[in-house]
């Protein structure tokens, strides 16, 4: 059975249309099995060219003169990202801060733009971060933070959200993609319900940029922020992204008023005037060569197309789900991700007791998986440079770990420090 799979992955990728897209990116050891491409993306050939750039002609022989060109790269990047990565206009996103910063600063526009409204609605599995911002601005404005129950393999639900709608509510805050298991979220659907009773939309899309189809203008998704590093591929703390829908730009104001937001910022006014695009939720001085390490990220993805990569992220999790139904159901391992490829995002989760150990495991036989709690093996699949035959290969090596029993020789318990 196993050349079955084998040849089927060789198949898969000899008529895979993105396959030429591997070579574009650095494959430092071609014998590692890197499956954790949701957290970091490798790097682009074309970022460690444009960086070189940078540093040696931009910064190195232009010095501040530099600026003229590094002053519109947040939306230079955005507009890269609107429409060809995301469905947004450009004009409609920007390079900005990081996710947690700007869930901050559109979450207070959103509830400032509805006052007499002292509710957020999230849920208990939205990325970690997004709850403790949530939960900051509540206890900082005496609000109600509404928090919904979400299944942690199937993710939140409409009708669960639904259940927590009134007229009290200002803001729905909630992930496209779950981090934990890859579940998609009904966007359009929850937005709907959202605007039924007059509050607005707030949406993480991290996990799913760069991976699936983000439909958010269609949906009619107010406000959206993402980081730039996963399969979008801009560096590890690469700057992240906003969106704000073009007909609340003028009417929403955020709490950082900076200099880059500023009307006519080099007038050196003494007073804030909030520009009249979607420049207005910047704040400070821009990373710039954080930025062109988006940029270049972005450029590829676009390149390639997003309906290509959410095919190919999908068929790379049915054929993982196929090797995990034939070769580790006799393992204790159970799918913690839906099995329906139009519910599930670029990642696929099993549930094991001994996720720790056999991650660890993984890592010691060279293939790179991710461990989230509760013990959870993440398994992610970037399709630009994930090919059929990795995803064979990495669960092969699983399937040997399994069979000899030799994740018991790893330590039960992850370090403070991993």
């Amino acid at each position: 059975m196993t050349d079955h799979f084998l040849a089927r992955a060789r198949e898969l990728d000899a008529a895979d249309p993105l396959a030429a897209f591997r070579e574009r990116f650095v494959i430092a050891d071609p014998d590692v099995v890197y499956l954790d491409g949701n957290s970091l993306g490798r790097l682009p050939k074309a970022t460690r060219e444009r960086l070189h750039q940078v540093i040696d002609r931009e910064w190195g022989v232009e010095l501040i003169r530099g600026w003229d060109r590094w002053m519109t790269l947040a939306r230079e990047v955005g507009d890269v990202l609107a429409g060809r990565v995301l469905e947004a206009e450009p004009g409609e996103v920007v390079l900005a801060d990081s996710t947690s910063v700007n869930l901050y600063k559109l979450a207070v526009a959103a509830c400032d733009a509805r006052p007499g409204r002292g509710v957020i609605v999230t849920d208990d599995d939205n990325f970690p971060t997004d709850q403790y911002i949530l939960q900051g601005l509540a206890a900082a404005r005496g609000l109600e933070l509404r928090v919904v129950r979400s299944d942690l393999d199937a993710g939140v639900s409409r009708d669960d959200v639904v259940a927590a709608l009134d007229t009290d509510v200002a803001l729905v805050s909630l992930s496209h993609v779950a981090y934990r298991s890859g579940a998609v979220a009904d966007l359009a659907g929850i937005t709907a319900a959202a605007h039924a009773v007059g509050a607005l939309t707030l949406w993480d899309v991290s996990h799913s940029a760069g991976s699936i189809h983000v439909p958010l203008r269609s949906s009619g998704v107010d406000l959206a922020v993402g980081c730039t590093y996963k399969h979008l591929n801009g560096g590890p703390g690469a700057p992240a992204f906003l969106y704000v829908r073009t007909e609340l730009q003028s009417a929403l104001r955020q709490p950082i008023w900076g200099w880059f937001g500023q009307r006519e910022q080099f007038d050196m006014a003494g007073s804030y005037q909030p520009a009249e695009s979607v420049e207005r939720f910047l704040v400070g001085t821009p990373p710039v060569l954080g930025g062109y390490g988006a940029l270049e990220g972005a450029r590829i993805t676009a390149e390639a197309g997003i309906a290509a990569i959410a095919a190919k992220g999908a068929a790379l999790g049915s054929y993982a789900i196929e090797l995990v139904d034939r070769w580790l159901t006799g393992h204790s391992f159970a799918l913690a991700s839906p099995r329906d490829d139009e519910r599930r995002g670029a990642h696929v989760t099993l549930h094991h007791p001994q996720a720790w150990q056999i991650s660890q495991a993984l890592r010691a036989a060279e293939v790179i998986p991710d461990f989230r709690t509760p013990d959870r093996l993440r398994i992610g699949f970037a399709p630009l440079y994930t090919r059929f035959t990795d995803v064979h290969t990495g669960f092969a090596r699983l399937r040997d770990i399994m069979e000899s029993g030799s994740y018991t020789a790893f330590p039960a318990e992850r370090s403070r420090v991993t």
